[in-house]
């Protein structure tokens, strides 16, 4: 028999270039901020596991010894967690599966990654080798490959491509965390360098480092930590290649589509009851995308919503208050726990300049292509008040 588990506090330090910080030091900051942010406080010794998402560009994290270090942790079940840029998001599913199940009562995540300090190791991994050995083909290339099938396909414009930056860096300037706080105009979004047609420098997220942390407790013990929890109320999780034939058309992800499915059954909601979402929006064709692919709209109709003004701040259907990667960047293990983060805020009212009105339910969704490899995973996480 299973039980629910809760969100009970996060934290999470500031995004950009930390060149200042060793990732010791940023993994410590996100815990000491976690400590501190529990409403009704946490002790070290409350603890039960933890689960760690780095996919450890620099070479510093490659174990759960390294979180343990960082936090003083010692004698307690640390598991890392890759999975490509799902990497943070599965750590929170892993952890909260012990949870429902029993393993633990109190469980840890957190997610953090060094983008800056190793330029080859990033690049590397930046490029689809085995997927189209030998043709230079990198994320901005094949994503701006996706843009323009769906330009062709369903006749969305460059402008609305464009909008979901000018939307996303409009609430990043609102985001105290966010790594890029400027607000741009669709002209400044095209007139920005071209990276690879059809994306400009403004559709692509920044290089960035950063870490955060959630706490999850049982429903036994999640009100000793706040009076205020946020249930996890369904998660998805799937695979799928890139050479089965189903993703020929560039239009869709289908991982996120059987993602989205699951965790809306776990849940027993639909695409129609999302209040809030944090979406993966590496570039701004992705968000765009994602839109159709979580059930939002419609095939084809990704633009459109956007145009509409369907997931501005003030819409009806939220989407990356944060300013998402676009704006706060996408240091890989911790971009999923952040996301988290930020969706137990706005459940909570406590989101500050970038709050939506009065949210019940959010979702949270990552899309990763992984190292060199020929296949996508999608996570998606549902949260909830009770």
């Amino acid at each position: 028999m299973t039980r629910d588990a809760y969100v009970v506090g996060s934290g999470i330090i500031e995004f950009g270039e930390l060149y200042e910080k060793s990732f010791d030091d940023m993994l410590e900051e996100a815990y000491l901020n976690l400590l501190d942010g529990v409403d009704g406080g946490v002790a070290p010794s409350d603890i039960d596991a933890a689960w760690y998402g780095t996919i450890d560009i620099a070479g510093e994290g490659s174990s759960g010894a390294a979180l343990a270090h960082a936090t003083g942790l010692f004698e307690t079940p640390i598991t890392r967690v890759e999975n490509a840029c799902a990497t943070g998001s599965d750590a929170f599913r892993n952890a909260s599966l012990a949870v429902q199940s029993g393993a633990a009562d109190v469980a840890l995540v957190i997610g953090a990654e060094k983008m800056l300090d190793d330029t080859a190791g990033l690049i590397g991994s930046a490029a689809l080798e085995r997927l189209w050995r030998g043709r230079g083909v990198t994320m901005p290339a094949y994503f701006g490959m996706r843009a323009t099938r769906h330009m062709d396909q369903y006749g969305t414009t460059r402008e609305q491509i464009a909008e979901v930056s000018v939307k996303n860096h409009a609430n990043g300037v609102k985001y105290p965390y966010a790594h890029q706080q400027f607000e741009c105009s669709v002209e400044d979004v095209r007139e920005s360098p071209t990276v690879s047609y059809p994306l400009n420098l403004y559709d692509c997220c920044p290089v960035t480092d950063g870490a955060c942390a959630v706490l999850l407790a049982s429903e036994d013990r999640a009100r000793e930590f706040t009076d205020d929890p946020i249930r996890h109320a369904g998660w998805g999780l799937s695979a799928d290649s890139f050479q089965r034939g189903d993703d020929l058309a560039l239009t869709n992800f289908p991982a996120t589509r059987q993602a989205s499915s699951q965790a809306y059954e776990r849940a027993g909601i639909g695409a129609g009851d999302v209040d809030v979402a944090e979406v993966h929006d590496c570039f701004s064709i992705t968000e765009l995308i994602t839109y159709e692919d979580l059930g939002l709209c419609a095939d084809g109709e990704g633009g459109r919503f956007v145009e509409e003004g369907h997931p501005h701040l003030d819409g009806d259907t939220p989407v990356n208050p944060s300013g998402g990667l676009l704006s706060k960047g996408h240091p890989i293990g911790a971009t999923g726990v952040a996301q988290l983060a930020e969706i137990f805020e706005q459940l909570r009212g406590e989101a500050g300049d970038v709050q939506v009105d009065a949210p019940e339910v959010g979702l949270q969704h990552n899309i990763g292509i992984g190292r060199n490899a020929t296949g996508a995973v999608s996570c998606v996480n549902v949260l909830a008040r009770d």
